[in-house]
């Protein structure tokens, strides 16, 4: 199963350091049933994207609680067994937990299959995001648009040879 992991820059190098992510488990995103119930879609290519926005929504959120990283989102694609893998049923009628899954245990960075990481050209609407994510939550429709800012910019694509080039 291709699942995505939301991390920080920070959580990159020490996952890069560690030659893995982990400790499990680990909270990710993949195409779950509720999220195909969702996006009603059959494209896996669309579906797969969905899993990999909710896990930049995910990041984001990291980012929120760690003001000191670097402000960029990132999420590491991974290929897991569907053992390794558990969705919570009941997760489906939350619209806030929409491909939610958790990975049993820590992942080998060589199950990796791509990193996704903002453009620098990202960096300030995903700051003002993060900054205004809390005030969002709590209903503030300015706020709301905000952190919509910082889903306007897609994750560029780099291989896991790249990681060092990253965390640099």
């Amino acid at each position: 199963m291709r699942a995505y992991v939301p991390l920080t820059i920070s959580g990159l190098a020490t996952a890069h350091g560690a030659g893995e992510l982990g400790p499990g488990p680990l909270t990710a995103y993949a195409v779950t049933p509720g999220l195909r119930e969702w996006y009603v879609s059959d494209d896996i290519e669309e579906l797969e994207y969905a899993a990999l926005s909710r896990a930049a929504a995910a990041s984001l959120r990291l980012l929120a609680g760690d003001p000191g990283s670097a402000r960029r989102r990132v999420v590491v694609a991974v290929d897991v067994p569907d053992t390794l893998v558990s969705a919570d049923p009941d997760s489906a009628l939350d619209a806030s937990s929409l491909g939610e899954v958790k990975i049993a245990s820590t992942v080998a960075l060589t199950r990796a299959a791509a990193v996704h990481v903002d453009a620098e050209d990202a960096l300030a609407d995903v700051t003002a995001a993060a900054d205004a994510l809390g005030a969002a939550d709590h209903g503030d429709d300015d706020a709301q648009f905000v952190v919509d800012g910082a889903e306007d910019h897609e994750l560029l694509w780099f291989g896991v040879q790249e990681i060092p080039n990253l965390i640099a």
